[in-house]
């Protein structure tokens, strides 16, 4: 670890850009006409390859980021993922079609209120918690995990509550300083947060809400500042998207001019700029591209959305994207090897996943070559967690050498995988496709010649960081490692 030579003399802010990947990045600071990141970039020190969670969607990686924990620690799986204690599909919000189908009252309270009140684990404290703990304060700009110990209240807008059963006025536990688009926010300015707007859920929204506190001087110790808008682009016009990346320095500039001067915005406070998740290309012929997983998965009887589980149901799909959780509701009838041979007819799937008797096991499509592992044992990998293996540890792209474990295309792959199987109860399987391919099931999304995320490879996981105002870097370059790497500079302040 870098020893630490320039310390915060107020706080930290750490601005999250969705989808920000160092490829296109690099490109727009070549050929789009960019102020403010170039700015950070000749002040910083860059990161190009920080490992997001498995699997790469939203929740998971603000969960991982703000905790500190994995998944099998923080309990919060995926956008989708089914809850066996209830007998339901949890969606958060992965298309608003399966959302409708689901109960749009149900997913909506999920999103609102038990995502951080109930599903987030209270054995694990997020860093809004922690530092309250500690006398010091914390603001929430916008992203979906914001879990706190300020009691405050989100506002239901009325026209939402015209279609939806929920009470105007949810009670939540946030951070002191707590923005949630319309439903809970900082300046008295209306603009950017009308209907049209996704009810302030958009870069300009959180941007003049975090500008406020840079007006009044109330930046507090600890700042989480989330821009949504440019995963759309890239799921429409695909990875190399750079339109975006420019509206998003477009949209940091009157942040930046909020403070008396760009020179004290960096000289008082330490930067932290980061993505939260890559994408692969989808190709674009939609029979190559789609792996539809209804297809896959005949003749079983996979549970409709609308329905509910039902007494003859056989599994449960809970599809993120590029990666999907396969349940098995009667393990007797339809062991997860079943599940598991059936995604091994498709040369489209990269990696099937199921846990059994402590071990892992690992196939992929259309080959006849299986691993395993489980953790202890005397391997050990670059992040200096031990494991023992067997079988064709190719599977996963895994180099050994005198028992000293490198990844390749699934960047920490052993541990990711080991705490999506472990981060929620019931019999399944994990599986993702390949670069250039997309699940599909009942309703769900699908984005041809654009791309998409939730996957198992290093394009889906592998995000940049950008950082000014220290020479302190985190002890490994993970999303879960950075919690205490953020305590460390606030503390040391």
């Amino acid at each position: 670890m870098v020893s630490q030579e320039t310390l915060p003399k107020k706080g930290v802010i750490m601005v999250m850009l969705d989808t920000l990947m160092d490829k296109p990045f690099q490109q727009a600071l070549e050929q789009e006409d960019l102020s403010v990141l170039p700015y950070f970039m000749d002040r910083g020190e860059y990161y190009p390859r920080v490992v997001a969670p498995y699997p790469t969607m939203s929740v998971n990686v603000e969960s991982t980021l703000l905790t500190g924990h994995y998944p099998d620690q923080h309990r919060v799986p995926a956008l989708a993922w089914f809850n066996q204690k209830e007998n339901r599909l949890i969606n958060y919000g992965t298309h608003v079609l399966e959302m409708r189908k689901l109960g749009l009252s149900t997913c909506l309270y999920d999103s609102f209120y038990r995502l951080n009140q109930e599903h987030l684990s209270s054995d694990v404290k997020t860093i809004h918690e922690e530092l309250a703990d500690q006398g010091l304060t914390s603001a929430s700009i916008n992203p979906l995990m914001h879990k706190g110990n300020v009691p405050t209240t989100i506002t239901v807008p009325s026209l939402i509550r015209l279609f939806v059963s929920l009470e105007k006025n949810i009670e939540i536990s946030a951070a002191d300083k707590f923005v949630y688009g319309r439903l809970a926010n900082l300046s008295p300015l209306k603009k950017y947060s009308r209907l049209w707007n996704k009810y302030g859920f958009n870069n300009k929204f959180s941007i003049q809400e975090f500008s406020h506190l840079v007006k009044n001087d109330t930046i507090p110790d600890f700042s989480f500042v989330y821009l949504p808008d440019h995963d759309k682009n890239v799921h429409k016009r695909g990875p190399m998207d750079t339109k975006g990346i420019k509206d998003m320095d477009k949209q940091l500039k009157p942040l930046m001019d909020a403070f008396p001067s760009w020179e004290e915005a960096l000289k008082n406070y330490i930067w932290i700029i980061i993505g939260d998740n890559g994408q692969s290309g989808v190709q674009k012929d939609k029979n190559k591209a789609l792996v539809d997983i209804r297809k896959l998965l005949q003749p079983l009887k996979i549970t409709k959305l609308r329905k509910g589980v039902q007494n003859d149901d056989q599994v449960v799909v809970a599809s993120n994207l590029r990666s999907c959780f396969i349940y098995t509701l009667k393990p007797d009838e339809v062991p997860v090897t079943e599940i598991a041979e059936k995604l091994q007819t498709d040369s489209r799937v990269e990696m099937a996943a199921w846990k059994s008797e402590g071990w892992i096991h690992v196939i992929k499509g259309e080959c006849n070559e299986t691993f395993t592992f489980k953790e202890g044992g005397s391997m050990k990998d670059e992040y200096k967690q031990t494991w023992e293996i067997d079988g064709d540890h190719s599977l996963l792209d895994l180099s050994i050498t005198e028992n000293v474990i490198e990844f390749g295309d699934y960047p920490d792959a052993l541990k990711r995988l080991h705490s999506a199987l472990h981060s929620h109860e019931g019999e399944f399987v994990v599986t993702s496709v390949k670069p250039g391919h997309e699940f599909i099931s009942e309703s769900t999304p699908k984005h041809p010649n654009g791309a998409s995320h939730g996957g198992f490879h290093k394009n889906d996981s592998f995000i940049p960081m950008l950082v000014t105002g220290t020479d302190a870097a985190p002890d490994f370059l993970r999303i879960v490692d950075l919690k205490k790497w953020i305590l460390n500079l606030i503390q040391s302040a």
